[in-house]
């Protein structure tokens, strides 16, 4: 039977060098990202997001500023793992109706981004795990309409080969039931939606501000807080830590997320 030929000499260096930079990019991820918020990360079991996990988002109703929201929690998370230079984050969907300026504004802008879309959940769910196992990526993200057990846990065992996170955003909502009540092998699952945001100081639109509901996580109890919304670096915020916001002036118009 014949043998393969051998590389050059000049083709290993390179090989040795691209597998150098991966390790390099695994390693510097590290294998949890906290949220930087107190009252948060200490209610989660691990203290954060495992950077070899999949984790679950959906949003907390039909309405569109609820799924703004949960696409923007999403964005800002991804934007976190991928802060560094070179990282870049996958967005994988079926149908593309994804508004940059507003990524841009939790942090995730145009450079640090690459979009593949499938023709249908199936196509979504292959190229997410392929991507996953490949390892180079910060993160990924997928939208479908649904994800079985037996996906799940495929998808789980991708991020965890590939040691690369997975935010699996959770759209399909069939007669308004939350798609977070099937069964999933996700290490976290999330529910995000709009509340009304807090006066400012001054007259004017106050920071966005989301509830933000663990609904189930490994080793740990579910939770609901109400958070200031993802800023330009897809950071949370408590809003009691916030700089003082003194009541607006009488008449002010009411302001919401």
């Amino acid at each position: 039977m014949p043998q393969p030929a051998a590389l050059p000499a000049v083709s290993r260096k390179k090989l040795a060098t691209l597998r150098a930079e991966l390790a390099g990019v695994r390693s510097l991820r590290g294998p949890f990202l906290s949220f930087d918020v107190p009252m948060l990360d200490d209610r989660m079991a691990a203290g954060g997001i495992d950077g070899a996990g999949l984790h679950e988002i959906a949003a907390a109703s039909s309405r569109l500023g609820d799924d703004a929201a949960a696409s923007l929690f999403a964005a800002g998370i991804a934007a976190r793992f991928a802060s560094k230079p070179g990282f870049t984050v996958l967005w994988a969907l079926s149908r593309f109706d994804l508004y940059a300026p507003g990524l841009e504004q939790v942090g995730l802008g145009p450079s640090q981004l690459l979009y593949a879309q499938g023709k249908n959940d199936q196509e979504v769910l292959a190229v997410t795990e392929d991507a996953l196992r490949d390892g180079s990526l910060a993160c990924v993200i997928a939208e479908v309409k649904a994800a079985d057990m037996t996906a799940t846990r495929r998808l789980q065992l991708a991020a965890s080969d590939g040691k690369t996170p997975l935010l699996l955003y959770r759209r399909h909502r069939s007669r308004d039931q939350c798609p977070l009540t099937t069964n999933s092998s996700a290490m976290t699952r999330w529910r995000i939606g709009c509340v009304p945001s807090l006066p400012p100081p001054h007259p004017g639109v106050g920071r966005p501000r989301w509830s933000v509901e663990l609904v189930r996580q490994r080793g740990g109890n579910p939770f609901s807080l109400d958070l200031d919304a993802c800023d330009d670096k897809g950071s949370l915020s408590n809003p009691s830590l916030s700089v003082d916001r003194t009541a607006a002036p009488a008449g002010a118009a009411s302001r919401a997320a």
